[in-house]
């Protein structure tokens, strides 16, 4: 059955006539809000691994690491073709020759189509986009620029380190170059409302940018935001609340935009908050009943 939305699994499917999947990498490059250019503590929710694998602290190389992850994907979703995707910390923050280094590793790797780079969108410059645009002559290239809110206010109460203007100067950075731009955000963070939420829908879609990710806030052990949450600072959204602003969010992108992720994979281990966070098929379900019930779809809301 048709999806209410453009989701990235028929995006891939339809750009290259098969099934593609990303296999995650972990290149070791840390991050200017842990490395003490901007902050040592990171973002409140962010875990000590920056949503990596740990892989290349354990001594296993780019090529090593996808060696692994394609006999793995290949097996169980019977394909041969892969998106190399660098997600742990920021993954252009270094040296151009190291960033260029890692890239050219992944992309010799038999079945790569593609690269996925997890950033900041204060860890780009000139030089970085000029690489990536010359990637994108042959390959698939999305660069993933974490916003999580159009909201200054938010954006400092959970130690982002920049703000919504420098999102807006890297988004026109990359404009132009081939390169797809994908904006990361976060449903349920500290403070916000529906309309402030909505308001992040509405200044992504007026963006022009390709493609976004949107996930649940959800609490990791030993964080700021688990100390927000035992302290009763914070509440988590409950799954239905989630359920319906991920629709009311989708309405007001274009429907050309790529839904690349509509609710978060949290490690069992190391969640606190909600539970409910685990059930990823049922979140997804309850997400495509709600369109569904509404007789709605990506775009409905969308104005130019």
């Amino acid at each position: 059955m048709k999806k209410r939305y453009n989701d990235y699994n028929s995006y891939l499917r339809a750009l290259f006539g098969s099934r593609v999947h990303k296999i995650t990498v972990d290149a070791g490059f840390s991050c200017p809000n842990r490395d003490g250019k901007l902050s040592t503590g990171g973002c409140i929710y962010c875990n000590a691994q920056g949503s990596g694998t740990g892989a290349f602290d354990k001594g296993f190389s780019i090529t090593r690491q996808l060696e692994r992850g394609s006999k793995r994907v290949a097996s169980r979703y019977h394909t041969d073709k892969f998106i190399a995707y660098f997600q742990a910390f920021s993954n252009t923050y270094g040296p151009i020759e190291r960033l260029k280094a890692v890239y050219d590793e992944a992309l010799r790797f038999k079945g790569v189509v593609g690269l996925a780079v997890g950033t900041r969108p204060d860890c780009v410059d000139d030089a970085i986009l000029e690489l990536f645009e010359s990637y994108a002559k042959k390959h698939l290239v999305w660069l993933e620029y974490g916003l999580q809110s159009t909201h200054d206010e938010t954006l400092a109460l959970i130690n982002r380190g920049h703000d919504r203007a420098c999102f807006e100067r890297s988004v026109q950075m990359a404009k132009g170059r081939g390169i797809n731009i994908c904006a990361h955000v976060i449903l349920g963070l500290p403070g916000e409302t529906r309309k402030m939420m909505l308001e992040t829908a509405d200044f992504i879609a007026g963006l022009g940018i390709d493609g976004v990710k949107i996930h649940l806030l959800y609490v990791i052990k030993n964080t700021p935001l688990h100390k927000l949450y035992e302290t009763g600072r914070f509440q988590c959204l409950e799954k239905h609340e989630y359920a319906g602003l991920v629709g009311d969010f989708l309405e007001r992108l274009p429907h050309s935009m790529v839904i690349q992720r509509i609710t978060g994979d949290p490690h069992p281990d190391e969640l606190v908050a909600p539970l409910w966070s685990l059930e990823k098929k049922s979140v997804i379900d309850l997400i495509h009943q709600i369109l569904d019930t509404r007789d709605t779809f990506q775009g409905r809301l969308y104005r130019k």
